[in-house]
């Protein structure tokens, strides 16, 4: 007859649990957990997929998508190892405290005299009392020094013996119970905290994630989540003078809508700044309206000082612009452009047409202060002038240790976008204000990027005598004429020639007319370049002229053509009834500044630039609100884990026994000390209560 053996069936339970409760398991889901969360930390979360893209790559930004990395703390990932960590932890100290609350009962007053003697710390002495008295005695003191004692009486072939069994330091295994707690209690608050209960009403309670546009009102109930939800951080963004009460929640692919059981009125937004034009307080003035109730609580927010009502705290986040009303004007940079007004609203949008070409203008920004830092050394490049990385470079960076620096507002900006037809966005900023850079005129500059990962770049527009940019946008309309390149070039040669030298003149005229055509990027057959400015009169040199005689060639073709542009202004001027620059260090700092830019205007990417004529600011307050039940558990188990580790380390745990046996009249004591750490205190300490508890008979 033969028996088989089977497995039994709650084998592999018991194998799930011994694995999840051991100790190797939650450090390797710390580990796990510490490396997300070092990926978190380095990873900017919650851009935009673009700027994920123009610095991965499309693979690597698909790869890193997939894996949740753009949100790695609400990722689902990391919410199941967290998961598994709480767990693992509490099935850890479920197995683990009976067995701790059992030891802190136990004296272990049975332990046999022989076992006494295998202890490193131990000493023995014949005391002058009967065993009964001295155990009395000892047991005393012990307790008198805050030890717990328990004594037992035993008997011996010698007579009625005793043991005095005494303990100290159970805090130690306390400590392992509160560390352990701790990290279960921050785990659950964090969950609390985080995005499970939002997920969770997704999965269970038929919400999901809007995408579209419009407004927050007519958004639909299955998009909404109620007052009444649980745990929840979002955004909500009031401007001066209005009231809302739906806060945003940003969730990956779209957000979902948080009612709130109260509003929030906006009654001014505070800003203070410091001499140097830096700012030094954001607040916002509010009122928070009860919607059951409709009473009105008056409040204030700042930054660090929260708000807070009905268990939702409301944090000072950030600012925005709030609606405000702008007007500008569209500079023409291509010939065939004009000049027009235009009015929006920041936020807002308006339809432009040039033909067939249409192009849509966005209002993204309004900056009524930017302060920027200007100590240092001389210079930005005219031909890429970019506010940050420029000055930062050339003038040194704001955040730069040690140096000078030189905090200045620089007045208000515009920024807008211009798509086209196709979708494609260009983004522009504009200065409303010349910005003197240290090189002579003060400079308008007119920024662009073509996509939000990289910096601006600045077209520098030189400010004429009236700080506008009258005399450059003269220049350059004058220009695109040929009429009145012709007329510029005989004012120059009439200047540069005396009059009894017919033939220098002739000559001089066709190389005037010849450069200054190039310069406005017209061929020898009206055709139009491909290139004008600068970079014209650069191919036309490698083209005809042999690399020996270009150096002299070119110094002559640039005075040609500075000439006649400086004649072509005054002649401009002269038209507009202005009169004539004169020919001091200021003109000739303008014209410099001039020549540089109308060849970079030749690159501008939109046919017009729009500079702020006027405008009217409304501000508006970006809050944070967040119902944050788990808030205290994390607090609580923060309090839990200073408990523990302090515990841990600096508490020790101690036993000690002494054995008392009969010996005629007298006793034979035999003591021995047991500590969970042997350190020079445990030595110190046994060489005390050695003193102390037999004294000199030892």
């Amino acid at each position: 007859m033969t028996a088989t053996l089977r497995s039994s069936p709650s084998q592999p339970l018991r194998s799930a649990v011994e694995l999840l409760s051991s100790m190797r398991f939650a450090i390797s889901l710390l580990t796990v957990i510490c490396i997300a969360s070092v990926i978190g930390t380095v990873l900017k979360q919650g851009e935009p997929i673009n700027n994920y893209i123009n610095q991965f790559g499309p693979f690597w930004a698909e790869v890193f998508e997939a894996l949740s990395l753009y949100k790695v703390y609400s990722a689902w990932w990391f919410l199941l190892i967290l998961a598994f960590l709480v767990t693992s932890t509490s099935l850890c100290i479920a197995r683990n405290t009976p067995k701790i609350i059992q030891d802190l009962k136990v004296y272990k007053e049975n332990i046999r005299e022989q076992s006494l003697q295998a202890f490193g710390l131990k000493a023995q002495a014949n005391l002058p009392l009967g065993p009964e008295a001295e155990a009395q005695r000892i047991g005393g003191m012990l307790a008198g020094g805050g030890w717990k004692v328990k004594l037992q009486s035993r008997d011996t072939s010698a007579g009625q013996g005793w043991m005095v069994a005494a303990k100290a330091g159970a805090a130690n295994k306390l400590g392992y119970i509160a560390a352990h707690s701790a990290i279960v209690l921050v785990c659950v608050g964090g969950l609390l905290d985080g995005d499970l209960m939002v997920r969770a009403q997704m999965w269970l309670g038929g919400k999901t994630l809007y995408s579209g546009a419009g407004l927050i009102g007519e958004v639909p109930a299955q998009h909404r989540l109620s007052a009444g939800n649980p745990t929840f951080r979002g955004n909500l963004m009031v401007g001066e003078g209005m009231m809302a009460n739906t806060a945003i929640l940003n969730q990956p692919g779209g957000v979902l809508l948080q009612d709130l059981p109260f509003g929030i009125e906006l009654k001014k937004f505070v800003v203070e700044h410091y001499s140097t034009g830096m700012p030094k307080l954001f607040a916002s003035e509010i009122v928070i309206h009860d919607r059951e109730t409709g009473e009105k609580i008056p409040a204030r927010v700042e930054v660090n000082h929260p708000a807070s009502y009905k268990g939702i705290e409301i944090y000072q986040s950030s600012f925005d612009d709030g609606g405000s009303s702008v007007k500008l004007r569209a500079l023409p940079m291509a010939s065939q452009a004009r000049a027009f007004e235009v009015d929006g609203v920041i936020g807002g949008t308006t339809e432009l047409s040039n033909g067939k070409e249409k192009l849509t203008l966005e209002y993204t920004s309004l900056r009524v202060m930017n302060v920027e830092n200007f100590s240092g050394g001389s210079g930005v490049d005219p031909r890429k002038v970019d506010l940050r990385s420029s000055i930062d470079q050339r003038l040194g960076a704001p955040n730069k240790p040690g140096g000078n620096k030189d905090q200045r507002n620089v007045g208000p900006s515009i920024g807008y976008k211009l798509r086209d037809a196709a979708g494609q966005a260009r983004e522009f900023q504009n200065y409303m204000q010349p910005i003197d850079l240290g090189e002579g005129a003060p400079v308008f500059l007119l920024g662009m990027r073509e996509t939000p990962a990289e910096p601006f770049r600045y077209l520098r527009i030189p400010a004429d005598a009236e700080l506008s940019k009258g005399d450059f946008f003269r220049l350059k309309t004058a220009l695109g004429d040929a009429a009145a390149r012709a007329r510029a070039v005989d004012r120059y040669v009439k200047k540069a020639v005396p009059p009894d030298r017919a033939d220098m003149a002739a000559q001089l005229k066709i190389s005037a007319t010849r450069s200054i055509a190039l310069f406005a990027g017209v061929g020898s057959d009206g055709q139009r370049l491909a290139a004008g400015g600068l970079q014209a009169v650069a191919d036309f040199m490698e083209a005809n002229v042999p690399v020996a005689e270009r150096e002299r060639a070119s110094e002559v073709l640039l005075r040609i053509v500075n000439g006649v542009l400086f004649e072509l202004l005054q002649a401009a001027r002269a038209d507009d009834k202005l009169s004539p620059l004169p020919t001091d260090a200021a003109t000739q700092s303008f014209m410099a500044q001039s020549v540089i830019a109308l060849s970079d205007v030749e690159a501008y990417p939109a046919p017009v630039a729009f500079e702020l004529v006027d405008f009217k600011q409304v501000q508006a307050s970006v809050f944070q609100v967040a119902r944050a039940p788990g808030k205290n558990l994390v607090y609580l188990g923060c309090a839990f884990l200073i408990l523990g580790i302090f515990a841990m380390l600096y508490v020790r745990e101690r036993r000690l026994w002494v054995w008392l046996s009969p010996a005629g009249e007298a006793t034979e004591a035999t003591m021995a000390l047991s500590t969970n750490r042997k350190t020079m205190d445990s030595e110190r300490e046994f060489e005390q209560l050695k003193h102390k508890l037999l004294g000199s008979f030892a």
